[in-house]
């Protein structure tokens, strides 16, 4: 099974020309890393000029946050729809950062049902602001779980990403530390397995949070995740080759 690399690079950069230039970049170092799947998430107004003058296999792309609906009086947003014409094939729903804008629960559910009526691969993020001794995050991460999948199908799960980003640790120096990681791996299919069965233990989960070149590879050994979503690491194209080759070795 190949290592999943989410690339998203937030509001970064600044102009087309640099993004196209990070483009090459993050395109020279997929080409190198074997075993490795590349999506790149790039700001919106750049998704539609990458993808059209990407040559190769080995990276797709995908959408940091777009809108359920697919046309309307929505001022300032884009649909899936118009996300998946311009080339996406990856959504990212639920980010932290948007939920701290205000995305609710029913957003996230909506935004997951109709990534996957567009044949789209929602990546559908989950993650507690806080931890403390009694646990109160698991019944967190669990509601987010069963909101977010709340109109997915057993037959479905498979076609969804999972990707677990505890706020604490996203943008601090230290990512989470691959023991918690794997326990919460762990929690995360036993709410699944709750909710589906069976099919609930092939789910496919990824980290997120302060990930880089030196915690990747005991990230992806120790904390029994099948990938990685990277923020500021990879909108850097020397710091994203050094983390992809990392991630090859691990």
């Amino acid at each position: 099974m190949k290592t999943l690399v989410i690339a998203n690079w937030k509001m970064n950069p600044q102009t087309l020309a640099e993004a196209k230039k990070l483009l090459e970049g993050t395109k020279k170092a997929a080409d190198k890393a074997k075993g490795v799947t590349v999506v790149i998430a790039p700001p919106a107004i750049f998704l539609h000029e990458l993808r059209a003058s990407y040559r190769g296999k080995k990276i797709s792309f995908g959408i940091q946050n777009a809108h359920a609906e697919s046309a309307g009086s929505y001022t300032g947003e884009t649909s899936l729809t118009q996300a998946h014409a311009a080339g996406a094939s990856w959504a990212i729903i639920g980010h932290a950062e948007r939920r701290a804008m205000g995305e609710t629960d029913l957003d996230v559910r909506k935004k997951v049902a109709v990534a996957l009526a567009l044949k789209m691969t929602p990546v559908l993020c989950i993650g507690e602001k806080t931890r403390g001794p009694s646990g109160e995050h698991l019944a967190l991460v669990k509601e987010q779980l069963k909101a977010g999948l709340a109109d997915v199908p057993a037959a479905k799960l498979s076609k969804i990403v999972i990707a677990y980003e505890p706020v604490w640790a996203i943008g601090a120096t230290e990512a989470m530390k691959p023991h918690d990681m794997h326990e919460m791996a762990i929690f995360i299919r036993k709410t699944l397995f709750d909710i589906y069965g069976k099919p609930g233990m092939a789910a496919k989960i990824l980290y997120g949070g302060s990930i880089d070149e030196t915690n990747a590879p005991s990230m992806l050994r120790e904390g029994d995740v099948q990938g990685l979503l990277v923020g500021r690491a990879s909108a850097d194209a020397a710091r994203f080759t050094r983390l992809l080759s990392a991630v090859e070795k691990a």
